[in-house]
């Protein structure tokens, strides 16, 4: 466990590195913190939910693996686990909720009848800490969704009934925006596709407009509640079809002045997230990036210091983008302890904002603006291996949390004291 005082003398040696390179640490550290993360409430209990369970209901792709002990059984379980992994993150963190996790007491209350007040013990717990909230509807996991479509169904009746709790979540958001004081991430995703190729892909792509459109007709104040469309490649149940394509959602969101919504699982793995950012955001002026990490696929495995996620966030860096982007944490595995999972992803994508405004950005694009090709080359190869773990120690320092993996030894002492009693 390195002391303040060795933090202090790396950090020192390492802001000097930097500063040779026209780069302040101090300055990097500071609009690093202030980048909001949100963290995604369904780690905890494994995409569950809380409301009545019924029989019979499809995942509608989502599905976490693994039996580790100590899941979250109830909204208190969550919360407190969440406590927990907020006194170990530095910097500004947000919560990202899902319309099933509405705590409704003894009485079912359907999604289409969902209202602010079923999620007044989560409002009441974000006031507390000081942090804002996001809110996604829940399209899947109902057995109105087991045929595969919601918003795209043939079925009228299925349609008007996700229209309707499409409705709910934009003015749930807007009272979240009202209560916490911060305008609030409203994050659209549908499951609807097919397994198969299907006779008729034109159809659901129409009907989904129209559903969507009236969903967005409501009147709701938009600078609080902020929609947004995410789309994807395929899913469990839709490998060959997926309604709300890349292509889709794009064209919907820019047409409709909504945000996009950019998984890092929902593409080919050869595709480059990172290099999308830069042609999106010249029609989009705001994105949403979910940190994920896919292997082979879109598997949701907790978020590590890779590629990825490097090269992302080092391209918004590069553009001057990080406040024209929202960020939002979408994992989840059964397999580990929850705590960590949340401690891990959620520092590495601090870490890989960090990078991204540690980059020596002036002096490589120089060198490129003036044919130097081979001095680019070399000042990217550089920047790996400039003393950043030094000025993240720092960071975290600054924040009061524990810097390098210090941290498992609060999530053992928890999980001896409360999740092994689960």
């Amino acid at each position: 466990m390195p002391s303040n005082k060795a933090i202090s003398a790396a950090y020192k040696a390492a802001q000097t590195s930097y500063a040779e390179l026209g780069v302040d640490t101090d300055a990097a550290i500071e609009r690093a913190l202030n980048v909001p993360i949100s963290l995604h409430c369904w780690q905890a209990d494994d995409v569950r939910g809380l409301e009545t369970p019924k029989e019979g209901i499809a995942g509608g792709g989502i599905l976490s693996t693994g039996s580790y002990p100590g899941r979250a059984r109830n909204g208190d379980e969550m919360r407190a686990d969440l406590d927990q992994v907020l006194s170990l993150l530095p910097g500004k963190q947000r919560l990202n909720l899902h319309a099933f996790y509405a705590e409704t007491g003894a009485k079912f209350v359907d999604r289409d009848a969902i209202t602010p007040e079923h999620f007044s013990r989560w409002l009441d717990w974000a006031s507390a800490k000081g942090i804002g909230m996001d809110f996604n509807p829940t399209y899947f996991a109902h057995e109105k969704a087991n045929t595969g479509f919601t918003l795209s169904s043939d079925d009228k009746g299925i349609r008007d009934f996700w229209i309707s709790h499409g409705i709910a979540s934009r003015k749930i958001a807007a009272a979240f925006a009202k209560r916490l004081g911060s305008p609030c991430v409203n994050n659209h995703w549908i499951p609807d596709g097919t397994k198969d190729s299907p006779a008729d892909r034109w159809g659901p792509r129409a009907r989904l407009v129209k559903s969507l459109d009236t969903i967005m007709a409501a009147k709701v104040d938009r600078k609080q509640c902020v929609d947004a469309v995410e789309g994807k490649l395929f899913g469990i149940g839709s490998e060959d079809y997926v309604v709300g394509s890349q292509e889709f959602y794009s064209s919907y969101a820019q047409s409709r002045g909504l945000v996009l919504c950019c998984d890092l699982g929902h593409y080919h793995p050869t595709e480059s997230v990172a290099d999308k950012v830069s042609a999106l955001m010249q029609f989009h002026p705001r994105i949403l990036l979910h940190t994920s990490r896919p292997i082979r696929w879109d598997s949701d495995h907790v978020v590590i210091l890779d590629d990825a996620v490097r090269s992302l966030f080092l391209e918004v860096a590069r553009g001057g983008a990080i406040d024209n982007v929202f960020v939002a944490l979408d994992f989840f595995d059964a397999s580990i302890n929850r705590i960590a999972a949340y401690v891990i992803g959620a520092r590495a994508t601090r870490q890989a904002i960090l990078l991204g405004l540690l980059d020596p950005t002036a002096r490589i694009q120089a060198a490129d603006k003036g044919g130097r090709g081979h001095e680019r080359l070399a000042l990217n190869e550089l920047s790996k291996s400039l003393p950043w773990g030094a000025v993240w120690d720092q960071l975290c320092a600054k924040s009061g949390v524990p810097a390098g993996a210090d941290w498992l030894s609060n999530v053992a002492g928890y999980e001896k004291k409360v999740l092994s009693k689960r």
